[in-house]
């Protein structure tokens, strides 16, 4: 038997988490990290380095800033919004991580300098040669993954007969 109860208030907590998660991590790691200087944290695998992203992911669209934070303003307001139909456990999960790693990085555009919806992202991670990014990345690639996963999921599903 398969749930129909909407599941908004998971949507908005896992939101919630994912975003203090990240909000605690970039605090941290603001108040450590040495601009410039790389931190091995599992020999050259894993590593930190403390670097503002103006842009969207791999720093396209620099100079679009308070474009790109009003896009993802828009993402989110309807991300939520579409968020009360969600019924799925897994889907309100994933959903909520995507919610809650765009805020956190809405947050940054708009609460650190240089200025209102002109702020850079806060990223100090890096795995190896690719790009460093935080935990809210984090938490988009994720719900996406558990999005894409369960959508492909679906669809390979026989049709009821």
């Amino acid at each position: 038997m398969q749930h129909t109860r909407p599941r908004l208030k998971l949507v908005l907590a896992t939101a919630v988490v994912a975003m203090l998660v990240d909000v605690i991590t970039k605090a941290i790691a603001v108040g450590v990290l040495v601009p410039g200087e790389r931190v091995p944290v599992i020999g050259d695998h894993v590593w930190c380095a403390l670097t503002r992203n103006a842009g969207a992911a791999f720093s396209w669209g620099g100079a679009y800033t308070v474009e790109l934070a009003l896009v993802v303003g828009g993402i989110i307001a309807v991300l939520t919004w579409r968020s009360r139909h969600v019924v799925s456990i897994a889907a309100a999960i994933a959903v909520g991580l995507v919610l809650g790693g765009a805020a956190g990085n809405l947050a940054d555009r708009v609460f650190r300098s240089p200025g209102p919806l002109r702020g850079a992202v806060v990223d100090f991670v890096a795995i190896g040669w690719g790009p460093i990014f935080n935990a809210a990345d984090v938490c988009v690639v994720i719900g996406v993954v558990i999005l894409t996963w369960r959508l492909l999921a679906e669809n390979r599903s026989p049709a009821p007969a």
